[in-house]
């Protein structure tokens, strides 16, 4: 370990994409995981060109072009009446108009690229099965000549032990929704799963999302609708139970839907806590990102790019500021990160809005959309997708 060192706490895809910022930028890099090895739920999720553009700046286009799929289109599909609402044009006009692709992946295949470009590095370290201690902190380094690190970053997801070090830092809150997860062959459910898109079913109160994922093997489900604060957990496997909590929420949707719960395989169940706005950083060389600094529901799709956006431009200001302007610099960073990360957190207040609504407010909404371009849907999401980070 040098001075010029960085450690982080946590190797999900926050910490692993700052792992290879920071790499790139010249800075030994030293992960720190307690886990004692790296796995990943069967999950899927979207990379937004926003992010995607992070991921080839960082020399990861062809392992990324291996795994993602690109859909032609995200559509609002109504979940009563499975009437085609609206849709937003991707694939190959996605990659024109915001200059890299959209996607969706499965995020252990995400994690598995980080993870092997880390590996693969020189400059990085990983250390898993090492926990944190009381203060949220990596256990020091035992060899007496190491210096502290230049910075840490503290990765380490929603319940971060890391956020425990930096006053005035929020602890999470239930949002009081819980998300559904499974996967389905492409088959199990007839044409309402549509193996090359992305659809959103709209419905009072609730939502799905399906897209293809492993190469179009499989179908990924997220169901969300409302649930118990169950405490600090992560994904929970279902019970009978709860299967029948699930369907009881869904009754008044179409029969197919209902129907492809019925016979979805063993589903996991994840409270949707979100981190509300603190301090991010404690001015003493700790700094959070991803989930641990601002995780916020996904109605937005934006966790993994907002994470992703945190790593490379954090690891940019602090590589670009001298030594004696760091602070400075990870201020400015934080005051910046925190509108961009609060513009993407009002985009997904509002689309839980639309796509929960009820009754009149559903009917106007569809009205609304229906008389939209593709186009002029696409054109709000600019400032979102196209967004190039400093260096991309």
């Amino acid at each position: 370990m040098t001075a010029q060192s960085i450690s982080i706490v946590g190797a999900g895809i926050a910490g692993l994409t700052a792992a290879l910022a920071f790499a790139a930028r010249g800075f030994d890099v030293d992960i720190v995981e307690q886990a004692e090895e790296l796995s990943e739920l069967g999950a899927g999720l979207q990379v937004s060109p926003n992010a995607s553009r992070i991921l080839i700046a960082l020399g990861l286009g062809e392992a990324l072009e291996r795994v993602i799929i690109r859909p032609e289109q995200v559509k609002l599909v109504s979940g009563l009446s499975l009437q085609k609402i609206a849709h937003v044009p991707c694939g190959a006009f996605a990659a024109e108009r915001w200059g890299a692709p959209y996607g969706v992946v499965h995020r252990a295949d995400l994690q598995a690229i980080l993870l092997q470009a880390v590996l693969d590095s020189k400059s990085c370290r990983l250390h898993l099965g090492q926990r944190v201690n009381a203060s949220g902190m990596p256990e020091p380094d035992e060899r007496p000549d190491a210096p502290a690190p230049a910075l840490t970053i503290g990765a380490d997801g929603v319940w971060s032990q890391s956020r425990r070090c930096i006053p005035g830092a929020n602890a999470p809150r239930f949002s009081g929704l819980v998300a559904w997860r499974f996967m389905m062959p492409p088959d199990a459910a007839g044409a309402l799963l549509d193996r090359h898109n992305v659809t959103a079913f709209l419905g009072p109160d609730a939502h799905m999302v399906a897209y293809p994922v492993d190469g179009g093997r499989s179908i990924n489900v997220i169901a969300i609708t409302r649930g118990t604060d169950p405490g600090r957990t992560w994904a929970q496997r279902e019970t009978p139970t709860e299967r029948l909590g699930l369907l009881d929420s869904f009754a008044d949707w179409h029969p197919d839907i209902v129907a492809v719960f019925r016979q979805a395989p063993q589903m996991t169940w994840w409270p949707l806590f979100g981190v509300p706005d603190g301090r991010w950083y404690d001015e003493a060389g700790t700094m959070l990102i991803g989930d641990a600094a601002h995780a916020t529901t996904p109605f937005a799709a934006q966790g993994a790019g907002m994470a992703i956006e945190d790593a490379y431009e954090l690891a940019q200001a602090f590589a670009n500021a001298p030594e004696t302007g760091r602070i400075e610099a990870l201020k400015n960073y934080e005051t910046h990160r925190r509108q961009r990360v609060g513009r993407a957190r009002n985009r997904a207040a509002f689309n839980k809005f639309a796509y929960h609504a009820r009754g009149p407010v559903r009917i106007a909404r569809d009205m609304v959309l229906a008389i939209r371009s593709p186009e002029s849907l696409a054109r709000d999401l600019d400032w979102l997708y196209g967004y190039r980070a400093p260096g991309t």
